[in-house]
């Protein structure tokens, strides 16, 4: 799919990757619909997109995307106002950071509720529409956790394996109708998401400085790949060499590795 022109839905635009998707998309888009639960950020955001594209459509939502009422009101107000999208970026994600034993339940259902189910549930809302006209893409950010157990991230990394999982799926039923499908599994980025997942007393480790990526990198690749219509995008030459190695290893030495990682990482 070519981007110049797309209708484009970003959720968890208000920062990040999300933010920076909606940043490299103005001067491409014909519209961008952004959705998050900071109203005043997207405001922000879109007012910025605005004054630098004045011909550029932006349409903002607030919704808190862990309520999955507000979800649907959300994709309502979309098919009231007749907004069209053929570009969907599924960016918006939380994560946590620590032992699953002292994690807080409240915590564990909003991340598979956001990572999961809401995003199941926007894919699901928009792809008829994008089968119909046999044109559209949509990109779901996983995380290369989601191609291995990761101790101390136990339910994000199974989170983001579903993300893959799905998007994989997805794209070979629809092979053939027009709408591409691809997976964003990027490594170490540094934006507000590793604080945002951090608990009290836990610092926060986004890994070696080599693997890191930025988040500019991250989206001007992710994009490349959906015109591309790559089915995986991993950012950054050594996250790729790693990822290989790693997806290629047998499950019992992976396991090894997962009971090798120190029993207080991170801890203060």
């Amino acid at each position: 799919m070519k981007l110049d022109d797309c209708n484009a839905l970003i959720t968890g635009a208000s920062a990040g990757i999300g933010g920076e998707f909606a940043r490299q998309l103005a001067g491409r888009a014909r519209s961008l619909i952004l959705v998050a639960r900071r109203d005043d950020r997207l405001i922000e955001l879109a007012d910025e997109l605005k004054g630098k594209h004045p011909n550029l459509v932006v349409h903002v939502r607030k919704a808190d995307l862990s309520d999955l009422d507000q979800v649907r009101d959300f994709l309502e107000s979309i098919d009231r106002d007749k907004l069209e999208v053929d570009f969907l970026i599924n960016n918006a994600g939380l994560g946590d950071s620590g032992p699953f034993g002292q994690s807080d339940p409240g915590r564990n259902k909003e991340m598979t509720l956001v990572n999961v189910a809401t995003l199941t549930l926007v894919t699901r809302h928009f792809l008829p529409a994008m089968i119909a006209k046999q044109h559209g893409a949509v990109l779901n950010v996983s995380s290369s956790a989601g191609f291995l157990p990761i101790p101390f991230s136990a339910v994000y990394a199974a989170t983001k394996a579903y993300v893959t999982s799905f998007s994989e799926a997805l794209r070979a039923e629809l092979y053939g109708t027009g709408v591409s499908v691809c997976a964003l599994c990027p490594g170490p980025v540094v934006t507000e998401f590793q604080q945002v997942a951090r608990r009290e007393g836990v610092q926060p480790d986004i890994g070696p400085q080599f693997l890191v990526v930025t988040v500019q990198q991250v989206v001007r690749d992710a994009l490349a790949g959906v015109e591309a219509d790559r089915p995986i995008v991993i950012p950054g030459f050594a996250m790729k060499m790693l990822m290989l190695i790693a997806r290629l290893m047998p499950m019992p030495v992976l396991r090894w590795v997962a009971r090798m990682s120190p029993r207080k990482r991170g801890v203060v």
